[in-house]
């Protein structure tokens, strides 16, 4: 998946730069992410003499392994997941947050002015989304009435209503939480070329570079994935039920993250943080609220 979602993106952002985008390697550059497997395994892996090796060494490992663990709790299709638990969303609260641990490590161990400001950044920048992104979770569940993923999905389904009908505030709050929670454009201020170099994960190469790289686009698939059980019906598409509909919402909404990075110019960070402290935490609260008021008015009759 995320092989081929690199792929995506350089085609997308060739497309939308008025370029090729990788066409040399297989058919229609199908293979580029096979090459660009091999390049990482067969180059050395360089470690800064003054770096504190082994957590310099295990930062990208933490990274990579949090990553996975969102997908133990992710249904696929009904009964189709490793752990169906009763807290999912808890656990996918608390390992995203945990993520940003192994950012912190690479940038510090790395003792680099420009990875220690990208991991100072990424820091701030989670706790400040991460309260948007609860608040959100609890209109969910406070509508569900479950904190199980699959649970979610079968009431909408049994609703015949997706939560983006009545929670499209909530799913574009949601939206651009995750943005910013996975660093991406245009709120990547923690790895910003034109600032920091490559901020936390500069002074990295090879394999360990890339468990940054595959983490990253784990994250961006799961946080889709996530969004697409909590607002979009999950599996279900007008009564039915598939993996195939499952996925091609996910691909909708990976194409969507892909298109924003194409087209909007990356944040300032003082503008960063007043968007998560002043405009989308008052706008989150202020709905949860709302939603909540509303439940107990029409309970009350």
């Amino acid at each position: 998946m995320v092989a081929y979602s690199i792929l995506l993106e350089r085609k997308i952002l060739g497309s939308i730069q008025k370029r090729r985008g990788p066409n040399v390697i297989g058919f229609l550059g199908l293979l580029q992410p096979i090459a660009d497997a091999v390049k990482l395994i067969t180059k050395e892996t360089i470690v800064p003499a003054l770096a504190n090796k082994t957590i310099f060494l295990f930062a990208p490992t933490v990274t990579l392994f949090l990553s996975l663990l969102h997908w133990a709790i992710l249904p696929f299709n009904e009964y189709w997941v490793i752990a169906d638990i009763n807290v999912g969303i808890l656990y996918f609260f608390a390992v995203s947050s945990l993520g940003s641990y192994g950012i912190i490590m690479s940038g510090w161990s790395s003792n680099s002015k420009y990875a220690l400001l990208g991991c100072l950044r990424s820091a701030a920048q989670i706790i400040a989304y991460e309260v948007a992104i609860g608040l959100v979770l609890i209109g969910v569940i406070v509508v569900s009435g479950s904190l199980n993923f699959s649970e979610i999905v079968f009431t909408q389904q049994n609703g015949y209503v997706w939560y983006i009908l009545p929670f499209l505030f909530f799913f574009l709050l949601f939206l651009i939480s995750c943005l910013a929670e996975t660093n991406r454009p245009p709120f990547d201020l923690p790895e910003a070329e034109a600032e920091l170099v490559s901020g936390y994960n500069v002074e990295y190469s090879a394999m360990t570079f890339g468990f940054f790289f595959l983490a990253e686009y784990l994250n961006i698939i799961s946080v889709c994935t996530v969004n697409v059980i909590l607002f979009l019906g999950g599996w279900s598409f007008f009564g039915l039920s598939s993996i195939f509909f499952f996925s091609i919402k996910i691909f909708f909404l990976v194409t969507f993250f892909i298109w924003v990075r194409g087209s909007l110019p990356r944040y300032r960070y003082d503008q960063l943080m007043h968007l998560g402290w002043k405009a989308l935490l008052p706008l989150a609260l202020g709905l949860i609220l709302l939603i909540i008021g509303l439940i107990f008015f029409i309970k009350s009759f």
